[in-house]
């Protein structure tokens, strides 16, 4: 049998998978079976932040692979630590808790959160409609759109919603319910790459702040560098009390990390949270190779690149508006976007949806004449099947 055929046979039918088997990558252009070559726009819904077989990526990777490739968290391990002194240094925040995904990452922050909220009898957590939040059973009760819900209630208990940008159904929620946590995506990734307003993000920080509410940031797909900033809190100028990240931080490895402010550094005792893939050495020293490089020349230059997509893209043919923020990019086409995706695949280009939206995911590294063939043949094919 085919590995597609294998594949329908043997995996669970959880994913609607395009029709390609892709093989191998360099950069930012990856390879199907057939040998024909697509530039990623989505690096593994913006994982691997480097491209393919990044050289840097690889030697960490490899190096650690050969050296020790697990141990429990009985031990101590170099690459755990050093990780989290980088995220702890380069974020002002004080204590990570390594998972092995967002989810996970996220599931630390409501249980810290929830810890944190029994000295005043408070377990509630307020999120915003449209999010995304993970698959857990908990953090899909987080997640504020009904549809992931439907078949799989009752969920966990003690979630709130409240429109994005809307401070005012935000205050009252969070002050008539007594919650502990507030828990916001700076930017909605899976619903539809819309970024918070600033003025919405800085209200909800000082009404945390005065109220004893502790603000929580996903950041398991706008973190490590998508947006612009390390992690995309950073272009509001506040800081949350807890940061959950993943995806772009393994740069192709699973790992998670939840970091904990001044607040809740010490929140956990132990045996109250644990994991025994978390801090993995090779996932983290995947995660150093990535972290180390993500300083301000490099994140200006995922701004211009940013700038570039956002002015070519806007008011072009086909194309109603762009949202998103840094490499995170939103296209509302007139056209369906499962058509665009699927023309630009024939076209050598891999999209992304997101909702109603092609979704551009790139590597933060994409070179300049590679990222201009692709938002070329993008424009292109919005142009020929406008409506």
């Amino acid at each position: 049998m085919s590995i597609t055929q294998i594949d329908k046979q043997y995996v669970a039918n959880t994913y609607n998978r395009f029709g390609i088997e892709l093989v191998k990558g360099q950069g930012s252009i990856v390879t199907d079976s057939g040998g024909k070559e697509y530039i990623d726009m989505g690096t593994g819904i913006g994982v691997t932040a480097f491209g393919y077989s990044d050289k840097e990526w690889c030697d960490a990777v490899t190096n650690q692979l050969t050296t020790l490739q697990h141990t429990s968290n009985l031990y101590f391990t170099e690459p755990c630590a050093r990780l989290a002194e980088l995220l702890c240094k380069k974020t002002g925040l004080k204590k990570v808790f390594f998972a092995n995904s967002g989810a996970e990452a996220n599931e630390c922050a409501i249980k810290a959160a929830r810890k944190y909220g029994m000295a005043t009898n408070r377990y509630k957590i307020l999120t915003l409609e449209n999010s995304f939040h993970g698959r857990t059973l908990t953090t899909l009760a987080a997640t504020g759109q009904a549809h992931y819900h439907e078949l799989f209630t009752p969920l966990t208990d003690g979630f709130l919603h409240t429109p994005a940008n809307d401070f005012d159904a935000l205050k009252n929620a969070a002050i008539k319910n007594d919650v502990c946590a507030i828990m916001i995506e700076c930017v909605q990734g899976e619903g539809g790459v819309i970024s918070l307003d600033s003025e919405f993000v800085k209200k909800t920080y000082e009404l945390c702040k005065n109220n004893d509410i502790l603000l929580i940031v996903d950041e398991v797909q706008t973190g490590n560098g998508r947006t612009g900033k390390l992690y995309a809190y950073m272009n509001y100028g506040i800081t949350p009390d807890i940061v959950s990240t993943a995806k772009g931080l393994g740069g192709g490895l699973p790992i998670g990390a939840c970091m904990l402010g001044d607040k809740v550094e010490s929140i956990f005792a132990y045996g109250d949270h644990g994991s025994t893939y978390g801090g993995n050495p090779v996932c983290s020293a995947g995660a150093i190779s990535v972290i180390e490089r993500l300083d301000d020349e490099f994140l200006n230059e995922v701004t211009k690149k940013s700038e570039y997509i956002f002015a070519e893209l806007k008011d072009a043919d086909g194309i109603e508006s762009v949202s998103g923020m840094g490499l995170m990019v939103g296209i509302k086409t007139t056209a369906s976007a499962g058509d665009i995706v699927k023309e630009c695949i024939n076209r050598g280009v891999l999209c992304l949806t997101a909702k109603d939206k092609v979704r551009l995911l790139p590597a933060l590294n994409i070179d300049s004449d590679t990222l201009k063939k692709a938002i070329t043949i993008i424009k292109e094919v919005c142009y020929e099947l406008k409506k």
